[in-house]
């Protein structure tokens, strides 16, 4: 058996509706659910990515009938999202142009460029060549 690819991932952040506004707002990414205490789920591609306040997952869910299990994390987290070299120069001069620093950006061994930097809860966010990963 092999696991075909990732359906969901998780960042952990401080406040949902800071984390809504980013995500959707500067991100771009598509909200498909939120609940004001708990968490945000975006669509990025044909995966979701889900937004958990960690205080609050790691709580029991009150709803015996769909008990998620248990679960979060302390401290930055990290994501990368695809993008070609020409789209990391338009990132770049976007997250610029909405006072957010980028954090470092690098040349890796095999030629992928990427780009990090951080959203309002602290979480490591990159922008990278898929042939990072070639």
């Amino acid at each position: 058996m092999k696991a075909p690819r990732i359906l969901e991932t998780a960042l952990y952040v401080r406040d949902i509706a800071e984390a809504v506004q980013f995500y959707s707002d500067i991100l771009g990414l598509e909200l498909v659910r939120e609940s004001s205490e708990r968490n945000a789920f975006f669509r990025c591609g044909d995966g979701i990515l889900l937004l958990f306040k960690a205080d609050e997952t790691l709580k029991p869910a009150l709803n015996a009938d769909f008990a998620v299990p248990v679960h979060g994390t302390y401290g930055p987290g990290h994501i990368c999202f695809a993008a070609s070299r020409d789209e990391l120069s338009a990132w770049r001069q976007y997250l610029i142009d909405h006072g957010i620093a980028i954090e470092q950006e690098l040349k890796w061994p095999n030629g992928a460029h990427s780009l990090y930097f951080r959203d309002p809860s602290g979480n490591s966010l990159e922008f990278g060549e898929p042939k990072l990963w070639a």
